[in-house]
Formats: C-alpha cells, structure tokens, sequence
C-alpha cells in the first residue's frame, strides 16, 4: 500500500507514484544490456560476407530463427497493447485466434514454398524476376516506409509510456531517451549482423515470457487466485460482443479477418519474415521456423490477454492507485504503472527488461531487414561496380547505422496520431501491409500478371486503405472500424490488378 499523497498524486496527474527502481533493479537492466552487446561483439567477429551479415550463412537452426521471428513481430506496442486492449475494451479483440489454423495452412504449405523456390537475398528480388524492376522498387520502398514508421512507433511507445514515466523524468526527456535506447539497439545490430539479432531475439523470448508471468503470478497472489481476475458484470466500458457486421469498433468476422490478412500480408511479404525463411536450409525448416514463431506467438498472446484481465482486477481492488477514469483513458499505461507499484525489487527490474527486450528484438530486426533491402534492393542492384566482402558487410553497417537515426527521428512524430496503441499501429505502420503483399500474390499466384497492372493496382490499394482509415478526419462522417481496412484495401488491390492484366492481355492480343 502506498502513502495516501501519492495515491493523490496519481489522480491528480494520472501519473505512476515516485520511481521504484532499486539498486538491484538497475544491476538487472545493466546485466542485459551488457549480455545484448557481448552477443553482438562476438558475432561481429565471425561475419566474413555480406550472406553472413544478413542471412547468418543460411544455415541457421529452425528453432532459434522461428523464436526470432515472434519475438521481432511482438513488439512493445504488442506487449503494452494487449493488455491496455483488454482493460479498455474487452476481450473481442481475442476472437481473433479462430483464423490460425488456416494461417498455418496457407502459409506453411502456400507461401513457404512458392518463396524458397528461388535463391535470393530479399524478398524483393522475388517481384523482379514476375513483375519487373520498378515494382522490386516499389516494393522495396514500400517495406522501408511501413518498417521505419513502425520501428518509431517502438521507440515512441517504450519511452513515453514506459521508461519515461517509470523514471518519473519530465516529458521533455523523451527524445533523449529515444535517441538512446535507438543507439544502443543500433551498436548490437551492426556489429554481429542476423546471427545476433537471431540469438538476442531467442533470449528476450525468453525474458519477455518471464515478464508476463511474473506479472500474473504476482497479481494472482495479492488477489487470492484466478477466479479474481474475472470481473462480477460485463465493465460498462467494455464493447459488446458483435459477430459479423455490425457497426461496432471490432467485431468477430472483422477480428478474425484482420488477423488473418495481417499474418498471410506478412509472412507472405515482409522481408523480416521472408528473411528468416531464407536463413534456414530449405522450406521444410522455414515451415519449422514459422510454426515455432505463430505457436509462441499465440501462447505470448494468451498470457497478456489474461495479464489484462489480472491487472483490471488488481486496479479495481487497490483503487487507490488508479480511478474508474483512469482505467479507461490510461489502459496503455497501467501495466508500466503495475511495475513500479506492484512488484518487488529485482522483478521490477526483470518485467522492466522485458519491455526492452519487446522493444529492441523488434528494432534489431526491423534495422536489420531494412539494412537489406537499401543495401541490396536500392544499392547494389544499380551499381556498376562489385564490391569485395569487406567492403559489402561495411557498408550494411553504415545504412544500419544511418537507418537507426532516422527512426529516432520519426520516433518523435508518431505520437501526434490519435487512439489507443492497437489504433495508432494500424493508422501508421499498418497502413501499407495490404498493399505490399498485394504485390506478390499478383506476381506469385497471377499468370500474365503485368508490372503496370501490379504499380496502378497498388496505387489504388494505399487509396483504399488510407480512406477507409482516415475516413472520419477527411469527410467528417463516420466510417468502417479501422480493423476493416487491410483486408478492404487488399481485396480491391488483387481484384484491379486481375482486371488491369486481363485487359492489357486481350488489348495486346488484339493487336
């Protein structure tokens, strides 16, 4: 129990009471991010070429390229948004998970094998061999531009909503902060290359685990079992529950479409994922990778679903920590909030490691596949001259290093975007999953597909998907929930692109 004039202080400030972090705690921060930087010092030792810079030798083992691509997916938008979801909104969200088995299915024995057919470097290099250079181009940048927003949404989200408030440091420390939790990631990442994204992305697997259950061991204890977690009525600040069309902000069919398209737009596109396919041996172990990567996913997501529910229990019992208005406006914010009023020292330190480790495995990689695609897609495809090895793996180093200043600076903008974490990441770094995997399902599973059709179908799908986002703010009138949006943009995309090449197929025919 805390004294009465911080409980005031929360109120008043919707703020978390006065920082918590003992000296243990700080020994646990120091420990891994020492641990962080070792693994990239002693890869960065064996990189010879750029294929181990970037692919890890494509000898990689299945289990620790799949827990690498969880652990880069889950962010800390994830691991604060489930939670501040379920407060805020209820648990409609979850209705979701009725699409895996088909997820599995179709991108296990669809897209795994149709992309390790070829023998690439970058997912892009799969759109020029069907479709051309200018849509490889296209591609490219379009992966740049929704990668860079989403990595400045991390730094944006871990710093404002965690470190900067655990820290009880002013608001104006923010872009201090960003720029060093952006660099510090950027020194592991440049040195050691995929290797030690892989390997750092498999031990804050772990941690991130370790947080979550804690977190719900600890609350579970102070409240005297699970049955507690359960609210006595449905919270009047909960949506009800909605099955297919109706005009609520997240319905079942609308949930479990959007997770459906976010996993097939990704798997099937994102170079973060295309990437770690390619660093395994053949589709049998990419297959592996990714059913280790969706199964640890759905158990991570899982356990913060039920941190949720903990946490809305625990603030509701100790309401002297947080009020009603709190619980509503402030959902984002109560688990960094638990964490300095609720756990012990050490824990407090290890749940707080586990925010970073949310964090910087998505920033890795992020950085990473990015260094990539500018240095492979935009570099090397025009230059006339080879480079030697050496000079390769310096020069991915140099755009990991340039790329990471930049997303520190778009760190400081995402945050004027309005909504809770879960709407902010699909009005920003959501907006161009559709469009991009658009792309390869014409050059994938469309014959005759033309590059024309492939550039205007796409144009036409970012349309879509901004309109449908920004509906309200452009016309004034209440539009579709923004969950509706990848799957309307990516439809309308496939659908023109189809159209565009039939027709520019019979016109050439004619003539």
């Amino acid at each position: 129990m805390i004294p009465s004039i911080l409980a005031d202080t929360i109120y008043v400030e919707a703020q978390p009471p006065a920082n918590r972090l003992e000296v243990l705690d700080w020994y646990v921060l120091a420990a891994y991010g020492l641990l962080m930087l070792g693994i990239g010092w002693d890869f960065s030792r064996r990189t010879r070429t750029v294929d181990d810079y970037l692919l890890g030798g494509r000898q990689m083992r299945s289990w620790t390229v799949g827990l690498s691509l969880f652990a880069t997916l889950l962010s800390t938008i994830s691991y604060l948004a489930t939670p501040g979801e379920i407060i805020r909104y209820g648990p409609m969200i979850m209705s979701g998970v009725a699409a895996i088995p088909l997820i599995i299915l179709i991108v296990g024995w669809v897209l795994i094998p149709a992309i390790m057919k070829v023998q690439v470097t970058t997912a892009y290099e799969i759109l020029e061999l069907h479709l051309g250079v200018s849509v490889r181009v296209l591609g490219s940048t379009f992966f740049l531009a929704q990668r860079l927003i989403w990595m400045a949404l991390i730094i944006y989200a871990t710093t404002s909503k965690v470190l900067v408030p655990l820290l009880q440091w002013p608001p104006s420390t923010v872009p201090y902060v960003c720029l060093a939790l952006g660099l510090f990631t950027v020194v592991y990442t440049s040195l050691g290359g995929l290797r030690a994204v892989v390997w750092t992305d498999a031990i804050q697997t772990f941690i991130l685990f370790s947080g979550a259950i804690l977190s719900i061991v600890v609350i579970t204890s102070r409240l005297g079992g699970t049955q507690a977690w359960l609210p006595d009525q449905w919270p009047a600040h909960w949506q009800e529950p909605a099955w297919l069309f109706e005009p609520e902000r997240i319905t079942v069919l609308g949930a479990t479409l959007a997770l459906f398209v976010f996993w097939i737009c990704t798997s099937g596109s994102d170079q973060m994922a295309i990437q770690r396919y390619l660093a395994t041996r053949d589709a049998k172990s990419a297959r592996h990778a990714f059913l280790i990567s969706i199964g640890t996913d759905l158990l991570v997501t899982w356990l913060l679903a039920a941190l949720g529910l903990a946490l809305l229990a625990y603030f509701k019992t100790y309401s002297e920590f947080a009020p009603e208005r709190y619980l509503v406006e402030n959902a984002d914010k109560l688990f960094p909030q638990f964490i300095v009023v609720g756990l012990p020292p050490g824990v407090s330190g290890l749940v707080v490691a586990a925010l970073l480790a949310a964090a910087m495995s998505s920033l890795s990689s992020g950085l990473n596949s990015s260094c990539s695609v500018v240095t492979i897609d935009l570099i090397q495809r025009f230059r006339r001259t080879t480079m030697s090895d050496s000079g390769q793996v310096l020069l991915a180093r140099t755009v990991s290093v340039v790329l990471g200043l930049v997303v520190v600076g778009l760190g400081l903008l995402v945050g004027t975007v309005s909504g809770n974490l879960l709407e902010v990441a699909h009005k920003t770094a959501g907006l161009l999953v559709g469009p991009l995997f658009g792309l390869f399902f014409l050059a994938l599973f469309v014959p005759g597909a033309t590059s024309r059709a492939a550039l205007v179908s796409a144009v036409i799908g970012v349309i879509t998907v901004v309109l449908v986002v920004y509906w309200e703010p452009i016309t004034g009138q209440k539009g579709i929930s923004f969950i509706w949006a990848t799957p309307v943009a990516l439809v309308t995309q496939i659908v023109c692109g189809v159209l565009w090449s039939w027709t520019e197929g019979l016109f050439s025919v004619k003539r």
